[in-house]
């Protein structure tokens, strides 16, 4: 079903500029091969559990692009599991990655239907057993058994039409599609 969305006369809204997103939109369809994105990070144990990864730059809309700077993530465990709680857990940044997935893609949204948004919060939390990442039960699986996001959103539309836009937010999320439909991951090791 293909979902009609009235272009907003005015320029930015939300913080989005909606003409230029409608116009990244056609250019997309004009020239498919625009859509293939390819995005890297590099990451470097520190000690313990304690990483860091580093994003830098990226390739999309047919070119490389670079940050407007450096980003740096801290990923360790806490004291309670073994770290040192240089930074969030990985399982909490995925976490993070998926709230502000969802939350980026309403402001879009809203922005495309012409809705002006007034606030947008979410609580997110995951649910894992640790006996399957430490070994003790190889049946239990090592990931979230469960995630649970709740948005609460206001916005000069009526509590349908947020809700519309929530919803399409987790149908295009990049990030709620990874974690629910899976992705081919390759590990290829280098040892020299």
């Amino acid at each position: 079903m293909t979902q009609t969305t009235t272009k907003p006369e005015r320029g930015p809204l939300n913080g989005v500029d909606v003409p230029t997103l409608f116009a990244t939109i056609e250019a997309v369809k004009a020239q498919p091969e625009l859509a293939i994105f390819t995005f890297r990070a590099s990451n470097r144990w520190q000690q313990g559990a304690h990483s860091k990864t580093r994003i830098e730059a990226f390739h999309a809309a047919g070119g490389e692009h670079q940050h407007v700077r450096d980003f740096t993530l801290d990923a360790d465990h806490p004291e309670v599991l073994v770290g040192r709680d240089n930074g969030p857990l990985p399982v909490e940044i995925v976490l993070a990655a998926l709230a502000s997935c969802i939350t980026g893609g309403i402001g879009n949204i809203a922005s495309a239907r012409g809705v002006t948004l007034y606030e947008v919060e979410s609580a997110i939390e995951g649910t894992m057993n640790g006996y399957g990442i430490l070994g003790l039960d190889d049946n239990v699986r090592n990931g979230y058994s469960q995630i649970t996001l709740r948005v609460k959103i206001r916005g000069d539309a009526p509590e349908a039409k947020l809700r519309e836009i929530v919803e399409q937010s987790k149908k295009r999320s990049a990030v709620y599609d990874l974690l629910t439909n899976g992705t081919k991951v390759a590990i290829e090791v280098d040892t020299k």
